[in-house]
């Protein structure tokens, strides 16, 4: 398969993904896009690290490898990447911007590959994976940062391609930061894994992972009503 054809089958899918004739859709996915939206999951995610780590050091060594995790995944895409390839965005480019679907003129910065949506929440939903060992709280994260990338697409923001790499990569960066906690965390114990039907074998409390659901779930109910009442 040549470039043009895969640049074809890009823009065949992100047709397939963009936009829709619905108001209520359009102001949904603008807040469902924001970073401000999710910031009562991100206090949550830091109440289950507080609640659940012994001592201040290995509050700090959670913390910075998930903030380490973020600013590698911000500055390659951002600082490296998307100057570097300079790949319009959908809604900036000239052979196609009149036919993709935008919201509100929102069009994005200039450069499209690849995503830094993709790669940041996965990368974060990725080590949260890791960190905790919980089946709920690893597909609440997966389906959280998916939804941000489906945001992408439905917005013309993206091509289908930008998020594939941008999850790819994140999940990468994700699993590096968590191996970087793994191994200065044996350092600081000398626990064992858990064995309890309350923790993961982590040593993460069940009933603190449900309120990091109810968060998320109050916030999607949120955004819902909001997009109700906003929708224009």
């Amino acid at each position: 398969m040549d470039l043009s054809t895969a640049i074809n089958i890009d823009r065949q899918v992100l047709e397939f993904f963009n936009g829709s004739d619905s108001l209520f859709l359009d102001s949904l996915m603008v807040t469902l896009t924001s970073g401000l939206t999710w910031v009562p999951l991100y206090v949550a995610l830091l109440y289950l690290v507080i609640k659940n780590n012994d001592t201040m050091a290995q509050i700090a060594l959670a913390v910075g490898c998930c903030l380490l995790c973020f600013f590698i995944t911000e500055f390659v895409t951002e600082g490296i990447v998307k100057p570097m390839v300079a790949r319009p965005r959908p809604g900036n480019d000239p052979e196609i911007m009149y036919i993709v679907d935008v919201v509100n003129e929102r069009r994005g910065g200039k450069f499209s590959f690849f995503s830094a949506h993709a790669s940041n929440t996965f990368g974060i939903a990725v080590f949260f994976c890791w960190l905790v060992r919980n089946k709920l709280l690893s597909w609440l994260m997966i389906t959280w940062s998916l939804l941000n990338c489906y945001t992408r697409l439905y917005l013309g923001m993206h091509y289908p391609s930008d998020i594939l790499v941008g999850i790819m990569f994140g999940a990468l960066i994700g699993s590096l930061a968590y191996l970087i906690y793994f191994l200065a965390f044996r350092t600081m114990t000398t626990k064992s894994n858990f064995v309890s039907s309350q923790f993961t074998k982590t040593g993460y409390s069940l009933i603190d992972i449900d309120v990091v659901a109810w968060v998320l779930a109050a916030t999607y109910c949120l955004v819902v009503i909001f997009a109700i009442i906003h929708q224009s």
